[in-house]
């Protein structure tokens, strides 16, 4: 199932990709969601959930007596959201169709949180001030967003390197901006978020699941790619393949794009 305006495929495909990004990503979002300071009970928003990791993560910080609502444009990752949510015991998230830029919810929430979103949408700051406007008055709003520049592997592989050249083209393609991140501290002060801290963190090593990201994002982009008419499908199968070989080899090391992650809160 592909989702307008999204690069990557979604569905049981997108869902098995995510998966490996939340193990990637476990360390860095949960120090960010342990820094930032949520509070028991919190009811908290999730945009552009997909499978729901953090939606889990968020339910758990929130306690019973919390609430997180995940939303995403995906019916097929949200249902498989759903089984994953029943099967870990959690009755305090909830998963709904929805799409960032005509969300209704002001006021509505104590923290609000997207990650790796806003990069894929042709007008974020518009987002941006749909998703301040629906965190109550003080309350969190917490972003990651990617920056594809700085990409880095060792030894070099061409593969690799068209990766880092096909999917960033294609995001813009499609109307998104792949180097984003930097920009997102400024989008959340536009809109409204007071004293606005920065870390940006980046994944790299030899660690299969790092290793594996870049390979498996291509292969769920190459609609995408093929579709844009940078590249013939036969092509960038091809550059999948040597890039599963190369990053299968145990003495690579192999760098994910910079996550910028960002925080504040709106104003009393």
């Amino acid at each position: 199932m592909a989702v307008a305006g999204y690069v990557i495929r979604g569905g049981l495909a997108g869902r098995e990709r995510l998966r490996v990004l939340a193990r990637i990503q476990a360390v860095p979002t949960t120090r960010l969601l342990a820094r930032v300071g949520i509070e028991r009970g919190a009811r908290c928003l999730d945009a552009g959930c997909g499978g729901g990791d953090v939606s889990l993560d968020l339910a758990r910080i929130a306690g019973p007596d919390g609430e997180v609502v995940g939303i995403d444009r995906d019916e097929v990752k949200l249902e498989l959201a759903r089984e994953e949510a029943r099967a870990a015991g959690l009755d305090n998230v909830s998963y709904r169709v929805a799409d960032v830029t005509r969300l209704e919810a002001e006021g509505e929430f104590d923290v609000v949180y997207s990650r790796f979103l806003l990069a894929h949408l042709a007008d974020p700051a518009a987002a941006m001030e749909r998703l301040v406007a629906a965190a109550r008055p003080g309350g969190l709003v917490v972003m990651e967003d990617i920056d594809f520049r700085g990409a880095f592997c060792h030894p070099e592989n061409r593969a690799y390197h068209r990766f880092f050249e096909l999917f960033p083209a294609a995001v813009r393609a499609h109307g998104g901006n792949p180097a984003f991140g930097p920009e997102l501290p400024g989008v959340m002060a536009r809109a409204g978020v007071r004293d606005v801290d920065v870390r940006v963190m980046q994944a790299a090593g030899r660690d299969p699941d790092v290793k594996l990201m870049p390979a498996l994002t291509f292969e769920n982009a190459i609609d995408a790619i093929d579709g844009a008419g940078l590249a013939q499908r036969e092509a960038i199968e091809a550059m999948v393949d040597e890039l599963y070989a190369f990053a299968a080899e145990p003495d690579t090391v192999l760098a994910l794009p910079r996550d910028v992650q960002a925080w504040g809160r709106t104003p009393e």
